[in-house]
């Protein structure tokens, strides 16, 4: 992940939850439904034929839009799957913001992780499928492993605020950053490792088991998650 150069003041970070955000327009619902629509004809196809074997029309094509319009959400055809790939992080920043105050981080964290890759039903196991069949094909297309690293990236910029609220005003900044970079990196590793092997959603060697243990070998020194983790 990109760092700061050393001669740049790391900035004041708020503690303001970003989950109070207003109720997306219709509009606004219609285009994340067609991005989404998009993403999942382009997870499809490249589970079939792989990104070198398949087209940003034949994408279009199989979400039922114009190429044009493709173009008008997303740069390239590997680009297109980023929706997709945004939905895990999307789901566990939601827990982490449900989190009463006063919660201590580190339980928080864990928490939000186990709750968000743990699979009650098919449609979140399916996505975890989607996820290691792209992750596989990232492994061979650096273009699509690019645009992996950015959901990331976006999802760490998105968990600073998050952390910062269960920090507690007085956190010190640094420690902030260091927590949701740490956390983000845990659950981007965890699924990486499981792309890789044959393990199920659940049980040994799945998402929500590796997440914790990566999130727990990442953040045990420091000082801001040193508080006892009672999950």
């Amino acid at each position: 992940m990109p760092l700061p150069s050393s001669g740049r003041t790391l900035p004041r970070v708020s503690t303001k939850s970003s989950a109070a955000t207003r109720t997306p327009s219709l509009t606004e619902r219609r285009k994340a439904a067609t991005q989404f629509d998009i993403a999942r004809a382009a997870a499809e196809l490249f589970t079939e034929r792989g990104p070198d074997g398949t087209t940003a029309e034949e994408i279009a094509v199989r979400a039922g839009v114009a190429l044009r319009t493709f173009y008008r959400y997303f740069r390239n055809k590997q680009d297109a799957v980023g929706p997709l790939l945004a939905i895990g992080g999307d789901h566990w920043r939601e827990r982490l913001a449900a989190a009463e105050p006063g919660t201590p981080l580190p339980r928080a964290l864990e928490t939000a992780v186990t709750a968000s890759l743990t699979v009650p039903h098919e449609a979140k196991a399916e996505g975890l499928r989607w996820t290691r069949g792209l992750l596989r094909a990232s492994a061979e297309d650096p273009a699509l492993r690019a645009v992996w690293y950015r959901v990331n990236q976006e999802s760490e910029d998105k968990l600073i605020p998050l952390v910062a609220r269960l920090a507690g005003d007085d956190a010190d900044p640094l420690e902030i950053r260091l927590a949701a970079a740490a956390a983000t990196d845990a659950i981007r590793v965890a699924l990486e490792t499981w792309a890789e092997s044959d393990a199920d959603v659940e049980g040994p060697g799945s998402p929500a088991e590796l997440a914790v243990r990566c999130l727990r070998e990442l953040t045990g020194g420091m000082r801001l998650l040193a508080e006892p983790r009672n999950v």
